[in-house]
């Protein structure tokens, strides 16, 4: 999170922490969320139900300019799990934790922060998504399950339950009847109001198996690190019926900027390739036709419904810590892997370099920390976790991260800075700072770039880089100072 002297927007004083001493190290419940853009209650959607992590954001802190690496689900969890930033082509794919992880002997640097935890007296169980395979092992879609582990140093034990669905990856695209995306050929809808309970998609057995492992847990005689990955609200957006129930569709508002950002070359939205994926779609939107206001309305409807449903299922799993008398002690965190654009910018998916895909949820609860202000504005990274995790429980830092510990932010013992978060995707790269975001393309030998005044334009409408060269100009030196290699000018 390094700082830059340029023009910023005033943030006001920091709230005061106060830091007081937990008797052991503490546990750490770390919730990982696919697909969970800042659209809750607490980030200022007054239509959407989130109790759940509303309440713990009220209980604890949650960053409002929180931004994520890479714009896709295991290229982003790679950079949170090593701390540190894309440096190779690879480190862009969702495929790096099967090229880069799995395949690797164990050496003296650890090959995430769960490892580096293990080594240091922790018991590390891990349930559902947290690195990128729906159940931690390595195969394709289609593929049979092999006994690959993405993370193999990682995990004292890792659990997943398929249910009805046998694999992983066919419970990640499930539908309610037992069959998936693959099973059907991709003749699927993107939604899905199934007359069921909890229990009658994949996030909710993981739910159980969580729960069950908190019971476990609470006989160990060593501090625990418990990672709980739900799949909901990705792509199909299916939730049990009582999720879709909470929302009346005709009053969800329409994304209030569907259309192209102005002086924006459309290959800078990419595709909506994973969107086509479900062949079933009542509208099939492109860039030079968006869907209806009825159909972004019903899709809307699904996410939020998807989103609710999750934040039901972490209710009932922070009950549970409550219960076991576990909650004094843990640490809670729930990350959202990256955003979505939901019909922003006439897009539905991620893989951009707009705010709407770097931009994500994270929420923090920390025993011991009574915040004057729950709201933290300060720039911050996802490689920032390790190292704040590390911090949190009297770790040293290795010297090998990119991120920094958030623990003197969330104490207070910081001023408000002039932060910049780094992110990266195939063809660019992005730079946020307290006003802009200047990224850089490179498409077909050229080099172009696009700048947002977020004073002026908080939703980047208009890409305002001819017209304000000399902010291009400040800016670029930071941000190539943080260009990998691979990127040719």
């Amino acid at each position: 999170m390094p700082t830059i002297p340029l023009i910023s927007l005033p943030l006001g004083m920091l709230p005061f922490l106060t830091l007081q001493e937990t008797p052991t190290p503490p546990n750490i419940l770390f919730i990982a969320v696919d697909d969970l853009r800042p659209e809750l209650g607490i980030y200022g959607n007054p239509v959407i139900h989130t109790p759940t992590m509303d309440q713990l954001a009220q209980e604890g802190v949650y960053f409002t300019r929180h931004f994520v690496q890479v714009p896709t689900c295991g290229a982003s969890r790679y950079s949170l799990m090593t701390g540190q930033r894309p440096t190779r082509p690879i480190h862009l794919d969702n495929s790096v934790f099967y090229k880069e992880v799995a395949p690797a002997p164990e050496t003296h640097q650890p090959e995430s922060f769960v490892h580096e935890l293990k080594r240091n007296g922790y018991t590390t169980v891990g349930v559902g998504k947290i690195s990128h395979s729906a159940d931690g092992y390595v195969y394709g879609y289609e593929e049979k399950p092999s006994q690959i582990k993405e993370m193999p140093h990682s995990w004292d034990r890792f659990l997943f339950d398929p249910g009805k669905w046998q694999t992983g990856w066919n419970a990640f695209f499930a539908y309610a009847n037992g069959e998936n995306r693959q099973s059907l050929g991709k003749q699927v809808p993107p939604y899905e109001m199934g007359t069921v309970d909890d229990q009658g998609y994949p996030d909710g057995l993981t739910l159980l198996t969580a729960i069950d492992q908190l019971h476990q847990l609470k006989n160990n005689n060593q501090p625990f690190f418990l990672g709980v990955g739900f799949f909901k609200p990705h792509l199909p957006f299916n939730a049990p019926k009582k999720y879709w129930d909470l929302y009346v569709r005709d009053s969800l508002p329409l994304p209030k900027d569907p259309f192209i950002p102005k002086n924006v070359d459309v290959a800078s939205l990419g595709s909506m390739g994973e969107f086509y994926s479900y062949q079933r779609s009542d509208e099939k939107p492109t860039y030079d036709q968006p869907v209806s206001d009825a159909y972004a309305r019903k899709l809307i409807h699904g996410y939020y419904a998807s989103v609710s449903y999750v934040d039901h299922l972490i209710g009932q799993l922070l009950e549970k810590l409550k219960e076991l008398d576990l909650d004094q002690n843990t640490v809670v965190i729930i990350w959202g892997d990256h955003g979505w654009h939901l019909g922003n910018d006439r897009k539905w998916g991620k893989h951009t370099l707009f705010e709407r895909a770097l931009r994500s949820t994270l929420l923090m609860k920390i025993p011991g920390v009574q915040p004057a202000s729950h709201e933290i504005t300060d720039i911050v990274e996802s490689v920032d976790l390790y190292p704040t995790l590390l911090d949190l429980c009297g770790m040293p830092l290795p010297n090998h991260l990119d991120g920094e510990s958030l623990l003197p932010l969330l104490k207070g013992d910081t001023q408000p800075s002039d932060g910049t978060a780094f992110s990266y995707w195939y063809n660019g790269l992005s730079l946020r700072t307290n006003r802009y975001r200047l990224t850089k393309f490179f498409r077909n030998g050229q080099t172009t770039f696009e700048l947002y005044d977020h004073l002026s334009d908080p939703d980047e409408n208009i890409n305002v880089a001819d017209s304000l060269s000399e902010v291009v100009n400040a800016l670029l030196p930071v941000l190539e100072s943080h260009q990998p290699r691979f990127y040719k000018n």
